[in-house]
């Protein structure tokens, strides 16, 4: 463990006691965002983004030493673990370097030169190695034939002289190929001076066409390059293929042999057969599988990078909604959502082709509006959203009264509308207006809402169908989990797809606790979550912190203060002269606190300093939501058409997705314009995350617009050159 500890610290720069302590955390059954928000002192405040690095690497290192002692083991049962590749095995670093080390000892299936073993060749190999008999004598290019022809027999299949040194040198290229340092040093050439190939399988064009003829050295492939060109391959589009580079692989592999050594023509020939027969195709494969892992954590990582803001988008709180869902033949469905988002009124309305009834659309819509002070649309931006967009934008001008409207995402609105949570929520809707009611509310409460829709279904990545699922969900669950638990959640109107986010509650939990509601009338105290089935005291410790209840009438049960340390709150605020009462009017607590010493007030109160700040933020401003200090979403009362757009066009847009290349903007025309990775800003940019995010408001210059091929590059940059 401390080995272990030691390579964590290292690695994440951070001290060794802060990394035990996490990796105790964790290991006693604590989740992340009750480690990251309520044991700051323990670990050094680290976020809870940090904590999961550490966490996923520490798997990797435990599964790496498990793997070192299932080597050693088996070895071991073959009774040929020595002292020094025992040593060799616990040094190995990767899981690449411990198989390289185990390769020649792992059973094998008949190969070339188990045969030849079989064949009593072994010795003749010996000699063509060593370039020695077996007493140590130098031997002559004649004599090693003489000493094959000694080996040629057909009863044991060895044809003639030539069959034996033929079996020699199939022994000796296995045993090349099996060589650890070899492979190591093989690998590395490959790695700096090779690149990968594609080239087109097909003379039909597809979206694959960038890569019909495309080369790049390894070390400069992106993820999504990678990815696309496995795809292609998939698809039997697209031929790919690792290029080593220029370099001499046979002089790595005869890295210990001397010039003078009598066979070094034939061991050069045989290092050949060794590279291109076995060495390079293991390792083609090797590093084609490292690369898409890499590519895969790479848009994992994007995909996460995304999602984390578009959950912790602003809320549009407060605000009568109306929901609408565009459509053609079946028609626009609707539904009007309260400040509460409870649903008030549902309906279907036909302005778009096949039927174009505007003029009735347009009453229906007005009657909805009039009756229930509708104040902004959300429009989803699937099927016929530009007609729908178009038809609303003309209903806001003729209606006024400070009505707005924004596109939202539908991505994954579908997929819970038919599901069995969206038929529990709202059993008396079909299908289609349930699609209404999540779009309305959306644009009111994204993360309540986003939080129902398995978080692959939500859109903001590349390529996540080609992803480990099983990786992808583990990392964008912890995503939504930090996002839920870092803006909290009000225990009496939760939902159980928001409940079971909390930290330390599971989905049976999420449901018993909204059980208890029903049956109790709500919460009116943190401390009566005890009373709820299956919610013991490691969960409470876990959740309480999380779960806020306004109607409580301890005022800290508002805020984020756990209830582990109420009483240090209740302290702090008698050493400031303050009480209870007074939470959220303690505009003079930051300056009574500086003059009476943070330190003194956090040794007095009994907690640590971290600690003491926050639950000091949180006495000011109890139950505050972290998304009102960003800015709010952009909000629209007309549109464009693209053929309004022109080059050098200055525009404020809403960034939808962002990859590896550059940001997809949406700047109200429904089709998104690229802003290309070197758009990004007038600096040099390597990843676009560390300029942009999900949900900000940018301005942009258009550049080109392309309207056949629905193109629109846009610039971020100050001085765009046009």
């Amino acid at each position: 463990m401390d080995k272990l500890i030691e390579i964590l610290a290292g690695e994440l720069k951070l001290r060794p006691e802060h990394v035990q302590a996490v990796v105790s955390l964790l290991d006693e059954g604590n989740t992340v965002p009750f480690i990251a928000r309520y044991r700051k002192e323990q670990h050094g405040t680290m976020d809870d983004q940090t904590i999961r690095t550490l966490a996923e690497r520490m798997q990797y290192l435990r599964g790496l030493q498990q793997r070192r002692e299932e080597v050693k083991s088996a070895i071991e049962a073959q009774e040929k673990l020595s002292p020094e590749l025992a040593a060799a095995i616990d040094a190995a670093a990767t899981l690449a370097e411990v198989e390289d080390l185990y390769r020649p000892y792992r059973p094998k299936r008949r190969t070339r030169a188990s045969i030849a073993r079989e064949k009593g060749l072994e010795p003749l190999a010996q000699m063509l190695l060593t370039g020695a008999d077996e007493k140590g004598r130098r031997l002559s290019l004649p004599e090693l034939e003489a000493a094959a022809r000694a080996f040629a027999d057909p009863e044991k299949g060895v044809e003639s002289p030539e069959d034996a040194l033929q079996g020699a040198k199939d022994i000796l290229a296995e045993d090349f190929s099996d060589d650890a340092d070899a492979r190591k040093q093989l690998r590395g050439e490959i790695q700096r001076r090779g690149g990968l190939r594609s080239a087109a399988n097909t003379e039909k064009d597809t979206v694959y066409r960038l890569y019909y003829d495309f080369q790049e050295p390894l070390k400069r492939l992106q993820s999504h390059q990678i990815l696309a060109m496995d795809r292609g391959e998939r698809e039997g589009v697209l031929k790919v293929s690792v290029l080593p580079g220029e370099f001499g692989p046979a002089q790595v592999i005869l890295r210990d042999f001397r010039r003078n050594h009598p066979f070094l023509e034939l061991l050069e020939e045989v290092a050949g057969d060794a590279w291109d027969r076995l060495i390079f195709p293991s390792l083609e494969r090797e590093l084609r599988r490292e690369l898409t892992d890499q590519a895969a954590e790479q848009a994992i990582h994007t995909f996460a990078l995304n999602l984390r803001p578009l959950l912790l988008q602003p809320p549009v709180k407060g605000k009568v909604t109306l929901g609408f869902d565009p459509a053609y033949r079946t028609g626009c469905k609707l539904a009007v959502v309260d400040g509460n988002s409870r649903v008030l009124e549902t309906g279907v309305i036909y302005p778009t082709k096949p039927h174009n009834k505007t003029e009735e659309a347009k009453r229906v819509l007005r009657r909805l509006c009039d009756a229930h002070g509708v104040q902004c649309i959300a429009i989803g931006n699937g099927t016929a959203s530009r007609e729908s967009e178009l038809f609303v934008s003309e209903f806001i001008k003729e209606y006024g009264h400070g009505l707005s409207y924004m596109v939202v995402s539908e991505a994954g609105a579908s997929v819970y509308s038919a599901s069995k949570l969206g038929a529990e929520e709202f059993p008396e809707y079909d299908v289609s207006l349930r699609s209404a009611v999540s779009i309305a509310r959306r644009l009111q409460d994204p993360l309540a809402e986003l939080v129902k829709i398995d978080p692959k279904a939500i859109g903001v990545g590349q390529y996540q169908h080609d992803m480990p699922q099983a990786r992808l969900s583990e990392a964008l669950d912890g995503v939504v989990e930090d996002c839920v638990n870092g803006v909290g959640v009000d225990l009496n109107t939760a939902s159980p797809s928001l409940l079971r986010r909390v930290a330390g509650v599971s989905p049976t939990v999420a449901k018993n606790v909204a059980a208890y509601r029903e049956e109790h009338g709500g919460f009116s105290t943190r401390r009566e979550l005890l009373k709820v089935p299956k919610l013991g005291p490691k969960a409470f410790e876990q959740c309480a912190g999380f779960l806020r209840v306004p109607e409580s009438k301890q005022v800290l049960d508002h805020t984020a203060v756990h209830p582990e340390s109420y009483k240090a709150a209740e302290k702090l605020l008698t050493l400031c002269g303050y009480t209870l009462a007074d939470v959220g009017n303690l505009g003079d607590l930051d300056p009574r606190l500086k003059a009476y010493g943070p330190e003194k007030a956090a040794a007095e109160c009994g907690v640590g300093l971290p600690t003491l700040r926050d639950i000091a933020a949180e006495l000011q401003k109890p139950g505050r939501d972290p998304r009102d200090q960003l800015p709010p979403p952009l909000l629209r009362t007309d549109v464009m058409d693209m053929s309004d757009l022109k080059p050098g066009m200055k525009l404020t847009g809403t960034v939808r997705n962002v990859v590896d290349f550059g940001a997809f903007v949406d700047i109200g025309v429904h089709q998104d314009g690229l802003v290309h990775i070197s758009q990004l800003a007038d600096r040099f940019v390597r990843d676009p995350s560390q300029v942009v995010k999900v949900g900000d408001v940018v301005d942009v210059t258009v550049l080109e617009v392309d309207e056949k091929k629905k193109r629109i590059s846009l610039t971020m940059k100050k001085e765009s050159g046009i």
